[in-house]
C-alpha cells in the first residue's frame, strides 16, 4: 500500500544539514556559544542525537564551563548520552563538515524556523483533534486554538516539561542584566518611589490585587501607575475599565497630566493659560501606549483574547474584580455561590498574567467589616467574596487615608498604601500624598512647580 508507506516516511519538518552546522560550528569555536544559545533551545533541534549534544553545551553553558569537543564529550558521559561506538565518530563528522563558523546564525535561522513549522503542525494537529471530539463549543474550541498559537508567537512550548538547565540559563543571564543595571526597580514602576522600594516594582506573571473601601482612590491609584508605566517603561498598557466610561478615565488622566483640577476638565470652565496646560496633556498621552476597554461585561477570557494581540504588552490594568462576569459572560451563577465564582475569576486572572507573562493589577472592593472596628485600616480578612484572592494574589495593597475617616486628622491628604501580602519582599506601608484636586497620588516630598 503506497499510501501506507508515504504516510509511515512522512517526518516532521526539518533540516538535518542546519542542525549539524550550527553544532559543528559551536565545536570548532567557541566564541560563538552565547550568540546561538539566545537564540536556540534544545527542543528547537529534531534529532535526538542532535537534542542530547545541544543540551550538553547547553547546560555547561549556563555553568559557564568550558567548552570543547573533550569536555563535551565528558559532559555528555554525565548525562548518559555518550556511546563509545557513536558519539566520538559523530562528533568528529561535526566538526569536518563545518570548515567554519562564520554563517552559523544563517544555519540558527534555518533551526528556528523548522522549529516554528513543527509547533504550528503539533498545535494545528491539537486544534482538529479537539474538533473532531466534538465535546466543547464554538467557543472553546477557539479559546485553546488562541492559546496554543499565542503559546508559540511568545516563543514558547504551549506543553511539555522543560529541563532545569533551560531555566538556569535563563535566570543567570537574567541575574546578569540585574546586576550590570543602575535601575534599582526590576519590575515595571509605579512612579511612588517608597512603594517601588517595598515591593520592587510590578513583576512580571505577577498577580497585584489593589483593595480599598468607596471613595479611598483606587482607580486614582491605577490610572497614577498606568500613566507612569505608559509613559516610561516602553512597552504597551492596557486599563479594562469596568465601572467608568473611557472618556472619565482619561479626564482623570488628562487632570493629573496637566495639573489641571477635574472641576475645571468636567465643568469646561477653562482659562486661558489652562488651555496650553491641557494642549501639553493631550499631546504627551498621545505619545503613551495606552489602550482603554469600557465594555462592562467582560470575562477573563475575553481580556486575555484582546491582550494577546497587543503588541510589546507591559502591563494589565481591571477596574475592578467584583463587576467582573464568568467564563462566557454568566451573569447567573446556577446554583453557584458568588462567592466560588469569584474565587473562579482570580484564579484565572493568575493564569492569565503567567501566559502573558505580565503584571496584572487588578481592583477590588473590600467588605463593610473595617467600619465597625475602632482602627479601620484594612486586613486580609475584610476582602469582599475573599475565597480564592488572597491565595491567587502574589502581592496586595490597601489604601486607607484616616482624613476620609477623621476630619481633624493631622495626617490631612495623606495616604497609607498597605502591602498586605508580598511574596517577593516584606510587608508593610508607605506614605503618600493624596491630591484631590487631580484625584491623584504623589510622593510625599511632592510639590507642584507652576
Amino acid at each position: 500500500m503506497p499510501e501506507l508507506d508515504e504516510l509511515l516516511l512522512r517526518q516532521m519538518p526539518h533540516s538535518d544539514a542546519a542542525e549539524q552546522a550550527v553544532l559543528g560550528a559551536m565545536l570548532i569555536d567557541s566564541h560563538c556559544i552565547p550568540q546561538v544559545i539566545e537564540q536556540l533551545r534544545p527542543e528547537d533541534f529534531y534529532t535526538r542525537q542532535h537534542i542530547e549534544l545541544y543540551q550538553a553545551i547547553y547546560s555547561m553553558f549556563s555553568l559557564s564551563k568550558k567548552i570543547d569537543p573533550v569536555t563535551v564529550q565528558e559532559q555528555m558521559r554525565l548525562d548518559g548520552t555518550f556511546s563509545e561506538e557513536n558519539t566520538r565518530g559523530f562528533l568528529l563528522q561535526l566538526m569536518e563538515v563545518t570548515p567554519t563558523s562564520a554563517n552559523v546564525m544563517e544555519y540558527v535561522e534555518i533551526v528556528r524556523d523548522k522549529a516554528l513549522l513543527r509547533r504550528v503542525a503539533a498545535a494545528a494537529g491539537e486544534i482538529s483533534a479537539l474538533v473532531d471530539e466534538g465535546t466543547g463549543t464554538g467557543g472553546d474550541v477557539l479559546e485553546a486554538a488562541e492559546q496554543k498559537i499565542y503559546a508559540i508567537r511568545q516563543g514558547r512550548a504551549f506543553q511539555g516539561l522543560i529541563p532545569i538547565s533551560s531555566i538556569t540559563a535563563d535566570v543567570y543571564a537574567r541575574i546578569g542584566e540585574l546586576s550590570e543595571s543602575d535601575r534599582p526597580v526590576v519590575g515595571i514602576s509605579t512612579g511612588l518611589i517608597d512603594l517601588d522600594r517595598m515591593i520592587n516594582g510590578l513583576g512580571n506573571s505577577d498577580l497585584i490585587l489593589l483593595a480599598a473601601r468607596p471613595g479611598m482612590g483606587k482607580t486614582s491609584l491605577a490610572l497614577n501607575i498606568l500613566l507612569e508605566a505608559g509613559k516610561h517603561s516602553g512597552k504597551s498598557v492596557v486599563f479594562f475599565s469596568l465601572e467608568m466610561s473611557r472618556e472619565q478615565l482619561v479626564t482623570r488622566l488628562i487632570s493629573g497630566e496637566s495639573f489641571l483640577p477635574n472641576t475645571k476638565l468636567t465643568t469646561g470652565q477653562l482659562e486661558d493659560e489652562d488651555w496650553e496646560k491641557l494642549t501639553l496633556a493631550c499631546r504627551s498621552l498621545n505619545q503613551t501606549s495606552i489602550l482603554i476597554d469600557d465594555n462592562p461585561s467582560l470575562s477573563v477570557a475575553d481580556m486575555n483574547a484582546k491582550c494577546r494581540r497587543v503588541e510589546n504588552l507591559g502591563l494589565v490594568v481591571i477596574d475592578y474584580l467584583q463587576l467582573m462576569t464568568a467564563a462566557g459572560g454568566k451573569q447567573k451563577y446556577a446554583g453557584e455561590s458568588r462567592q466560588q465564582v469569584v474565587s473562579d475569576i482570580s484564579r484565572a486572572l493568575k493564569i492569565m498574567a503567567k501566559e502573558l507573562n505580565v503584571p496584572v493589577l487588578c481592583l477590588s472592593q473590600l467588605s463593610r467589616a473595617n467600619e465597625s472596628r475602632s482602627d479601620k485600616r484594612p486586613m486580609l480578612s475584610d476582602l469582599r467574596e475573599s475565597g480564592a484572592i488572597e491565595q491567587d494574589a502574589d502581592e496586595v495593597l490597601f489604601i486607607y487615608r484616616d482624613d476620609y475617616y477623621n476630619e481633624d486628622s493631622d495626617a490631612r491628604n495623606q495616604a497609607e498604601i498597605i502591602i498586605a501580602k508580598n511574596r517577593h519582599g516584606e510587608t508593610g506601608k508607605v506614605m503618600v500624598q493624596w491630591l484631590p484636586e487631580f484625584t491623584t497620588f504623589a510622593n510625599v516630598e511632592w510639590k507642584h512647580q507652576e
